[in-house]
């Protein structure tokens, strides 16, 4: 919840934000929600392999946004599909997601190491 109310804080407040933050943070904080959901659905999972699920996951959105149908373009257009779905593949993107699922990957698993 805590990444997702970030999320919508930085689109309410990009202007105000520093540029780089308001231009790469949003893709990145998609991924660590990701992550954390694939966590939290699939609890029994090591972190590296929710790691690559999410960031597998990830990845097939982005290129799914090479696929321009008409149909789901539509789909897109929305605000909830175009928050799922995306509107355009960017290659940056990719680096965006691998930042932030790196970024909870490395927050979980030392909260687990904590635990253990």
């Amino acid at each position: 919840m805590v990444i997702i109310l970030l999320g919508i804080g930085l689109r309410a407040y990009a202007s105000v934000l520093p540029h780089f933050v308001a231009e790469h943070f949003g893709d990145a904080l998609w991924a660590a929600m990701i992550y954390f959901g694939v966590r939290a659905l699939l609890v029994r999972m090591s972190v590296l392999q929710a790691f690559l699920i999410s960031l597998g996951f990830c990845y097939a959105i982005e290129c799914s946004q090479l696929y321009q149908a008409d149909w789901v373009n539509r789909i897109r257009s929305t605000l909830l599909g175009g928050l799922i779905l995306g509107r355009g593949f960017l290659y940056v993107d990719l680096v965006r997601y691998c930042e932030g699922a790196i970024g909870a990957y490395l927050i979980d698993r030392s909260l687990v190491q904590r635990i253990a």
